[in-house]
C-alpha cells in the first residue's frame, strides 16, 4: 500500500504551477478589464470566482497526473523510469486504486467547474469543461491516447493556456478581454515548456515503449531548441501589453529565472539532470504569472 508521501509524489507537485499560473494570469486580465470598464474592481465578486477557478485547475491537473500514472503504468511505459516516482509503475499502489484517484480528482474538477458556471451564469462553457475533462483522461488513456501521438503539447497549450486563462477572465468579467489573449498564449507556452522537460528526459524510454511524444518525433536537439523558444517567447509576447500598461514590465523580473534552465537544456542535460530543470521551469511559470497578475492590477 502506498504511503501518504508516495501519493503526494504521485500527484506530481512540481507540475502544479501549471495549474495556478493560468488562473493568476486570467485574474489579472479580468482585473485590468474591470478597472478599465468601471473604474474599480469588485474584489468581493472576483476573489471567490478566482478561488473556484483555482480549485478546478488544481483538480484537473492532479487528475491528469494520476490518469497518466495509471495509463502509462499498465502499458509498461513506466517500467524503467529515470524521472520522478510513479505509483503504478513502481508497484506501490494497485492500478485500480490509482485509476479511482484520477476519476475522483477529475470529478471534483467538474463539480467545482459546475459551481463556477452556475455563479457566473455562463452555461455554454459546460461544453468547454467537458472537453477539458476528456482531454485530461485521453492524454494517455483509452485505446488511442493522443499523448502517444505527439499531440500532448498542443492540448496542454490549448487547455492550460488558451482555455484556462481566457476562461478564468471570462468567468470573472462575463465578457472577452483582449489582454487575456496574449497572456493566455504566454502561459500556454510556459506550460508546454514544462511538458517538454518531462518528455525530453523520457525520450529513450518512450521511444522503446512506442510512446511517440513530440520530443521523440523531434529528437533531443529539436526538443531542446523548442524548449528554449517556449521559455523565452512569453517575455516578448508581453511587450504590446507593456506599451499599454507599463506596470506589466514587472514580468521582466522573471527573465533571470529563465536563463539557467534554458542554458542547462541547451548544453545537453539528460536523464536525471533534467529533474531540477522541471522544478525550475515550474517556478518560472508560477513567478511569471504572479508578476503578471501584480502588474495588471497595479
Amino acid at each position: 500500500m502506498a504511503s501518504l508521501s508516495q501519493w503526494v509524489q504521485g500527484a506530481r507537485p512540481r507540475t502544479l504551477p501549471a495549474a495556478l499560473a493560468p488562473v493568476a494570469a486570467g485574474t489579472g486580465a479580468a482585473a485590468w478589464q474591470l478597472e478599465g470598464l468601471h473604474g474599480d474592481v469588485d474584489w468581493a465578486l472576483v476573489i471567490p470566482r478566482a478561488l473556484l477557478a483555482l480549485a478546478v485547475s488544481f483538480s484537473l491537473q492532479i487528475g491528469v497526473n494520476f490518469a497518466n500514472d495509471y495509463s502509462d503504468g499498465i502499458r509498461g511505459t513506466d517500467d524503467d523510469r529515470v524521472g520522478p516516482f510513479r505509483l503504478t509503475g513502481s508497484g506501490a499502489a494497485r492500478p485500480a486504486t490509482v485509476k479511482r484517484a484520477a476519476i475522483v480528482s477529475l470529478a471534483l474538477g467538474g463539480l467545482f467547474g459546475l459551481v463556477l458556471i452556475a455563479i457566473a451564469q455562463i452555461w455554454w462553457t459546460l461544453v468547454v469543461g467537458a472537453a477539458a475533462i476528456a482531454a485530461a483522461w485521453f492524454y494517455t488513456g483509452g485505446k488511442k491516447p493522443y499523448g502517444y501521438l505527439g499531440l500532448g503539447e498542443l492540448f496542454v497549450f490549448v487547455f492550460f493556456g488558451l482555455v484556462a486563462v481566457n476562461g478564468t477572465a471570462y468567468a470573472l468579467t462575463g465578457a472577452p478581454s483582449w489582454v487575456a489573449l496574449p497572456t493566455s498564449i504566454a502561459i500556454g507556452l510556459l506550460a508546454v515548456a514544462l511538458m517538454l522537460t518531462n518528455n525530453l528526459r523520457d525520450i529513450p524510454t518512450d521511444a522503446l515503449s512506442g510512446k511517440k511524444t513530440l520530443a521523440v518525433r523531434l529528437g533531443a536537439r529539436g526538443t531542446r531548441r523548442m524548449y528554449g523558444a517556449m521559455v523565452l517567447v512569453p517575455f516578448a509576447l508581453m511587450v504590446p501589453v507593456m506599451v499599454v500598461h507599463r506596470p506589466v514590465m514587472l514580468v521582466l523580473l522573471a527573465l533571470p529565472l529563465a536563463l539557467s534552465p534554458v542554458r542547462t537544456v541547451l548544453q545537453g542535460a539528460a536523464g536525471r539532470e533534467l529533474i531540477p530543470v522541471l522544478g525550475a521551469t515550474g517556478r518560472l511559470e508560477l513567478i511569471y504569472s504572479l508578476l503578471l497578475l501584480s502588474g495588471l492590477i497595479l
